[in-house]
């Protein structure tokens, strides 16, 4: 149904883009994007790096 798209669509879609934003504020869009990009992967890795402590984890009662 769609096929691929080639590198003259893609430069017409470039062209549009820049178009409607504007060379300065597409710099910003980027820069903003790849500083979300990065604190999300720091959130993520800081999750993996969270020791957890045994004494403090409380176990669930189970129902009598």
């Amino acid at each position: 149904m769609f096929r691929q798209l080639g590198p003259t669509e893609l430069l017409i879609i470039l062209g549009i883009v820049v178009l409607l934003f504007g060379v300065g504020r597409l710099s910003k869009i980027g820069s903003e994007l790849g500083q979300g990009i990065r604190a999300f992967k720091d959130g993520l890795k800081s999750d993996e790096d969270v020791e957890v402590d045994e004494s403090e984890v409380v176990e669930p009662e189970t129902a009598r």
